[in-house]
């Protein structure tokens, strides 16, 4: 398999590197945007950053009002939905696959040459 080799080059400066090291548990590589728990919440919020979204947003919220109602109100929700869905499955998806690379990353033998 393929190996990772790292040369720490401390010099004078090893002490305060043992003292900051001591701060951190591992130097495992995490390139995810998500977890399991903030997958819903994050994903929601990046994507109303779009201007398109907000507008269809806007669009099914003022549905709700009766006085400007057009359209049934679950037929105004369908579009924006749909988008939501579909550009949450594959940031999922994306997230998923970068995870899998984390992880055959962080899975490989690592030399440490010290003096």
């Amino acid at each position: 398999g393929k190996h990772r080799i790292v040369i720490p080059c401390l010099g004078h400066f090893k002490e305060e590197y043992e003292k900051v090291s001591k701060l951190y548990m591992n130097n495992k590589i995490r390139t995810t945007r998500y977890t399991l728990l903030n997958f819903l919440p994050r994903n929601l919020f990046e994507q109303f950053h779009r201007v398109a979204n907000l507008y269809f947003l806007f669009l099914v919220v003022l549905n709700w009002v009766p006085l400007v109602e057009a359209f049934q109100k679950e037929i105004t929700m369908l579009p924006l939905v749909g988008v939501l869905t579909i550009i949450a499955v594959k940031d999922g998806l994306e997230d998923y696959s970068r995870y899998k690379m984390d992880k055959q990353i962080n899975n490989l033998v690592t030399k440490v040459y010290s003096r």
